[in-house]
């Protein structure tokens, strides 16, 4: 995963007494975007498949992505060290970004396997 340029998200002081934010390295931070999305749609996709062959239908099978994304969300704050504000703007990103997109892919799976 890619680090801001700057470590920590705290305020810095500057020489004359402002507050200055520290920024976040645009081409980092769509990095670690990109890779939320392909992790989650990966895992979508698996998800469905298994949901799928096991059966799990209606309820069950969106109790299963559920799990299985919040599965993923564990997974990606513990390779970011738990650490969520070195690499990202906010806990949102981690948590829910690509989550209806993710959904989708897996319903779709699911049901093929039907």
């Amino acid at each position: 995963m890619a680090v801001h340029s700057e470590s920590g998200s705290q305020e810095k002081k500057s020489g004359n007494g402002l507050n200055e934010l520290l920024t976040f390295n645009a081409e980092n931070m769509q990095n670690n975007m990109k890779i939320i999305y392909y992790s989650r749609t990966f895992l979508s996709i698996i998800g469905g498949v298994v949901a799928g062959i096991l059966g799990f239908t209606g309820l069950k099978g969106f109790v299963f992505y559920l799990l299985l994304m919040a599965v993923t969300s564990v997974g990606l704050v513990a390779k970011a060290k738990f650490s969520i504000q070195t690499y990202f703007d906010s806990w949102n990103r981690v948590l829910l970004d690509g989550f209806l997109g993710g959904l989708m892919v897996g319903l779709l799976y699911s049901l093929h396997l039907c």
